[in-house]
């Protein structure tokens, strides 16, 4: 069989005698193409391969980029919403596209694992596969390609944990690998320009040490894990932060009152084992607060009571509900107030007070009778009032 070496030479002397006058591009980077071409097909639908002709120039191929004669950028299957995609393997002479600074591949049925090959992409600076079915482990050695920038894997079959290798990459902006199934802590992350990790729905374990996020972060999202521990230390140095997210998670402790002070957009924590008290802070800016189906215990701030949309049901929160709640909720500047399934002792409401058709209240299976019957969610249940001896026992 003829080797690689000898399949350059060749390409060479049929670019230098203009028998092959339309290949202009590198013979190395050639025979990558060629070799991706073969380890990838259409889903039926998909058209994304019929312009691959290597009778033509390689750099007039669909999602194929070049600068001069290499391939800069290699972007696979047809971007446009509901298309196909591609089904096959990621062939590992990808790693000889020696210039490629980027390289995506549209959501379809790519399978096996990501070459370890692509470590040798030293230029490479986007990389997203997502919504495919990659499998495996993602390769430590990814660390090792130091200018890049956005790391997207998500909605894949991938296993194993993520490398602190990964964590140590100086310019990465964002780390999107939610919808897997990895395992394992997250790792300390040092670039300080990173600014989205996105890690929900795996089975990340373990607590997170205050130093391992940078400020810069402006969206964590690490719901649906299994991860444990106070998060108060974490927060108070994420301060640019828009987007909250740790539902469906383990943490323990409490939530600094001063995190609702930064500009949250949406912040989400339900469904944990947090305890205590949810402290005062300066008037909290976020428009929906969701801190649902938690262990969180003590009073509710009236600070709270400039969000829009707050869940703070199925938690243990105790007390009366802070007059300010009222007077916004009639006034229609709160859209959903949902307190349900705590050991609240009150609300100073009239029993003939009328909530605007724009609001929601629920209070229902509290240590209290709610003064007036509004609409519940059905996961309310139908229980109006929380059983005397539990709240009994709450106190105690």
């Amino acid at each position: 069989m003829m080797s690689f070496t000898t399949l350059i030479w060749c390409l060479m002397i049929l670019l230098r005698f203009g028998l092959f006058t339309k290949a202009i591009l590198d013979p190395v980077d050639f025979l990558a193409l060629q070799a991706i071409r073969k380890s990838l097909d259409d889903l039926p639908g998909s058209k994304f391969f019929e312009s691959w002709d290597f009778t033509s120039d390689p750099c007039g191929f669909a999602g194929v980029y070049c600068d001069g004669e290499k391939v800069i950028s290699l972007n696979l299957g047809d971007p446009r919403a509901g298309s196909p995609g591609l089904s096959g393997r990621i062939d590992p002479a990808i790693g000889k596209l020696s210039a490629l600074t980027e390289l995506s591949i549209v959501p379809g049925r790519i399978m096996g694992a990501l070459p370890a090959t692509i470590s040798q992409l030293k230029d490479l600076r986007f990389l997203a596969i997502s919504r495919n079915f990659i499998s495996g482990e993602i390769p430590a050695s990814l660390g090792e390609v130091r200018g890049l920038r956005t790391l997207d894997l998500s909605y894949n079959q991938l296993t194993g944990t993520i490398s602190p290798s990964i964590g140590s990459l100086p310019e990465l902006s964002n780390l999107i690998l939610c919808h897997n199934h990895l395992t394992g802590s997250i790792p300390p992350f040092l670039s300080q320009t990173l600014t989205r990790i996105d890690l929900k729905r795996n089975s990340l374990t373990g607590s997170i040490s205050p130093a391992s996020l940078p400020p810069s972060l402006q969206y964590l999202s690490l719901a649906w894990n299994q991860l444990t521990g106070p998060v108060d230390h974490v927060l108070l140095r994420l301060n640019q932060l828009n987007y909250l997210d740790l539902s469906l998670n383990r943490f323990t402790g409490t939530i600094p009152g001063r995190i609702f002070a930064f500009p949250i957009t949406n912040l989400q924590l339900q469904r944990n084992f947090f305890y205590g008290l949810i402290q005062p802070a300066n008037q909290v800016t976020i428009p929906t607060v969701d801190l649902s189906y938690n262990r969180f215990s003590g009073g509710i701030s009236p600070l709270l009571s400039s969000v829009e949309n707050l869940y703070l049901n199925s938690n243990r929160f105790t007390g009366e509900v802070p007059a300010s709640f009222v007077e916004r909720l009639l006034s229609a500047s709160i859209q959903t107030l949902y307190l349900q399934h705590n050991f609240l002792t009150g609300i100073q409401i009239s029993p003939a007070a009328e909530i605007p058709v724009s609001s929601s209240l629920c209070l229902q299976y509290n240590c209290m009778v709610p003064p007036l019957q509004t609409p519940c969610p059905l996961k309310a249940g139908p229980q109006k009032t929380r059983p005397t001896t539990q709240c009994n026992e709450w106190r105690g």
